[in-house]
């Protein structure tokens, strides 16, 4: 019984019931199972919030960029790529990775899948396609641009966010091996990740010029053979 406030989440969930309201249901039953108090519960209920508000915070940026989008941004983004029809999906993605790979080096967070890649990285590396090979490309095709572009994301964020020695996933390697009586200083450990995110790009811009060439070879075929029919 004392896991029954999984089970209403579980359930919740899979019906696609209100969010706000599972979650509250699921933390009262638990508490009345627990033979807490409505006062009890509430207060604890309170506390978990307020202890917590912090990752709720992201939420504050969704309606700015849906505001940024409404009056233009995402069209003015694709617009603005489609003016550089010699820069390919896979040059655009490899060139956000190396800037966001700097940036969180020295500590900058930039961005992100919200603020950052869906409003305008994901739409110009669509706008980049569709300027190179025009409105023929194929729904799956930019599915796989889109995805593409939040991985560009993940790579850079991911494998050099440790390149800075004052990250909390460097102060955490580092407690932890001292715990366990191997001191370091996260001087090191920042060394050590600068390999690290030096081969994952390389490995990146690899697999964006396949990208590029898959992406060639396919819509470049299809508009020479669309070419010789119409002569």
């Amino acid at each position: 019984m004392e896991l029954i406030g999984i089970l209403i989440i579980i359930v919740g969930f899979a019906l696609k019931w209100d969010t706000i309201a599972v979650v509250v249901a699921a933390g009262i039953s638990t508490g009345l199972v627990a033979k807490m108090n409505p006062i009890e519960i509430l207060d604890t209920l309170g506390t978990a919030f307020v202890s917590n508000r912090i990752t709720c915070l992201f939420l504050i940026t969704i309606p700015v960029i849906g505001l940024c989008e409404r009056y233009g941004l995402k069209a003015k983004a694709v617009m603005l790529i489609k003016k550089a029809t010699n820069l390919s999906v896979g040059a655009l993605l490899s060139g956000y990775t190396l800037i966001r790979k700097i940036t969180i080096g020295m500590g900058v967070t930039l961005g992100g899948h919200p603020q950052f890649v869906r409003p305008l990285v994901s739409p110009m590396a669509e706008g980049a396609a569709i300027a190179k090979y025009g409105e023929q490309i194929e729904e799956k095709d930019m599915e796989k641009i889109r995805a593409y572009a939040a991985a560009s994301d993940n790579i850079g964020n991911f494998f050099a966010q440790n390149v800075f020695m004052a990250n909390s996933g460097v102060l955490l390697i580092a407690s932890t091996l001292e715990g366990i009586g191997m001191p370091v200083d996260t001087l090191q450990v920042a060394k050590v990740a600068i390999p690290v995110a030096i081969i994952s790009f390389v490995l990146w811009v690899i697999q964006n010029m396949l990208l590029d060439k898959r992406l060639k070879q396919k819509y470049a075929a299809k508009e020479s053979g669309k070419i010789r029919g119409e002569q």
